[in-house]
This record gives structure tokens, sequence and C-alpha cells, in this order.
């Protein structure tokens, strides 16, 4: 993430902390069992393929996250504990994100915003029409 606007903060091993927030920000609503039945403990995105909560997809679900206020967020993965702050986020966009389709472990990567209102996701799986998505908690 190279750009003069943005602050970028490495926050090791933050991974697992954030993912769990994001669970618990956007999937509390499921039962342990529900979680189970989706298999959200492999893929925090199956919330949105197994269409359990509502959102955005695909274009829509890009043009929501750009156009949404930002000022600071946080960019993590679903297989590695690496993580980052982004300060002053207001033009971060889709093309900024740290996203390597080549990468097993940052194929998958979830932006959430620091008050935990909105994510947006970026899957392994976009290019089969899964993803990206974006929520946004009411």
């Amino acid at each position: 993430m190279q750009n003069k606007e943005f602050r970028v903060l490495e926050i090791p091993k933050w991974g697992r902390y954030l993912r769990g927030k994001w669970l618990e920000n956007f999937a509390n609503h499921l039962s342990k069992q529900e979680q189970k039945e989706i298999y959200l403990e492999s893929f925090l995105w199956h919330l949105c393929s197994y269409e359990k909560v509502t959102c955005f997809e695909r274009e829509e679900a890009i043009r929501a996250f750009e156009r949404q206020k930002k000022s600071r967020c946080t960019i993590f993965y679903q297989f590695t504990n690496e993580a980052f702050l982004v300060q002053n986020a207001k033009n971060l966009k889709m093309k900024d994100l740290p996203y390597d389709e080549w990468d097993w472990n940052y194929t998958d990567i979830y932006v959430m915003d620091w008050e935990n209102k909105w994510t947006f996701v970026i899957t392994h799986e976009t290019d089969i029409g899964l993803g990206p998505y974006f929520i946004q908690k009411l």
C-alpha cells in the first residue's frame, strides 16, 4: 500500500484478534451451530455467500466500499495473522488493497472500519462471482 495520503501501520499478530472482532460484529446473530453449518470457521465470507446477512455483492460492493466515508480501518486476512491499520483512509480504493491472487495467505482480505460498522471482503473466489462483498451494520 504505497500512497502518500494513507498512513499505514503494520499491526503484527492482530489477524486472529481482528477475525474475532469481525465475527462478533457481523455474525453475532448466528448461533455457534449455524456458524458451523456454513463453515464460518474456514471462511468468514461464507456469511455472505450463504446469504446469512444483507450485503452488497460484486460491483455494487466495490462501489459501496469506495463511496463509504473512511477515516481509520483495519486490513487483515483469512490465513495469516498479519494486519494493518490505515489512517487517513478517506480515499482508500480497492486497487490500493494489499491483495495477492497468487499467494494463498493473501487471497481472502477483509477491510473493517475502526468502529466496526462496515466491512469489505475480497475472496479467492471473486473470479467465479463469490465476492467482493460489502456489509454495513444498520
